[in-house]
């Protein structure tokens, strides 16, 4: 994930609280512990949303990680992070994870200039357990921008929204789903960092979530100070981009201002619709994310999805 702009983003007038079980928590499995949610999905949602529009510009920056895998050099160099092979295409795990999750519809939103990955899923690989459907964002200006190109291709329907540079646990995927939108999947971040390949540096920026006691989302705190992240206590829980949303979504998308970075940002559409009574569900999840953001990421994800079965 390319990196979000900096600051509070406020959702609510409370201040900080650490994300604690409500009285309606339950547990799914051994590893996956959703302890905060405000509402069950009577209808599963079956659509999601990926962006893949990133100029992916970590990955095309100089790096002392030397690839020996030219194929791999390549993609890198071109920035479309999807498609770096890592046994086969990133992208590959992402959509049967999706498929297995119950996933129908996909949705890619990419550059007018990513025709690599529309051969991929339209000609070469096309998935036959989900539907791929494509949405041009004509400039990156943004991930709200990028969620409003999907509008036309979601029709009404709820949706996820992902990265289409991480993986997820299926397991995690399913709890998203079952999420009554909107919402998202919160992730503790020790866990992430103890599970996954991801370095202690790298989580401590990753954007902190503010949910009261009743597992509502109060704030976002992106790339947060070490006085901000040390009032989320030990077992901070932070957004890793797993959102369940529904249409309201694409109005706040509309209505964004330019963040610090320039970008029309979703955390901040987020913010907008939730100061305007949304009401954002969070469920808590303890297992790892793959995040494939630079060159040095390739190798410990591709070990890392060794062995997973892929089926399109």
């Amino acid at each position: 994930m390319d990196g979000p702009g900096s600051g509070r983003i406020p959702i609510g007038a409370a201040a900080p609280a650490i994300a604690r079980s409500g009285d309606g928590a339950v547990t799914m499995g051994r590893a996956l512990r959703p302890v905060v949610t405000s509402g069950h999905n009577p209808r599963v949602t079956t659509t999601a949303v990926i962006l893949a529009r990133g100029l992916g510009t970590r990955m095309r920056a100089a790096s002392t990680t030397t690839l020996a895998d030219a194929e791999q050099a390549r993609v890198a160099d071109s920035g479309v992070k999807a498609l770096i092979p890592v046994g086969r295409p990133f992208l590959d795990y992402v959509l049967s994870a999706l498929a297995d999750a119950g996933i129908a519809d996909v949705i890619l939103v990419v550059g007018p200039e990513h025709d690599a990955l529309r051969d991929r899923y339209e000609r070469d690989a096309r998935p036959s357990r989900v539907r791929v459907h494509f949405a041009v964002q004509a400039e990156p200006r943004g991930t709200a921008d990028a969620v409003l190109a999907a509008e036309g291709a979601v029709a009404h329907r709820p949706f996820l929204v992902i990265n289409s540079d991480n993986y997820y646990p299926v397991e995690a995927l399913r709890l998203a789903a079952a999420l009554l939108p909107p919402g998202l999947v919160a992730f503790e971040r020790d866990a992430l960092v103890r599970d996954g390949h991801i370095e202690p540096a790298r989580a401590l920026r990753y954007a902190l979530l503010d949910v009261d006691g009743q597992g509502r989302l109060r704030a976002i705190v992106e790339k947060p100070s070490p006085e901000e992240a040390a009032r989320f206590g030990h077992r901070p829980l932070v957004s890793m981009t797993l959102w369940a949303f529904d249409a309201c979504i694409f109005d706040a998308c509309r209505r964004v201002t330019p963040s610090v970075r320039g970008e029309l940002e979703l955390p901040e559409a987020v913010a907008l619709a939730v100061r305007e009574g949304v009401v954002f569900g969070v469920a808590r999840c303890a297992l790892p994310v793959l995040d494939l953001s630079s060159r040095a990421d390739i190798a410990p994800v591709a070990a890392r999805l060794r062995g997973v079965e892929v089926s399109l």
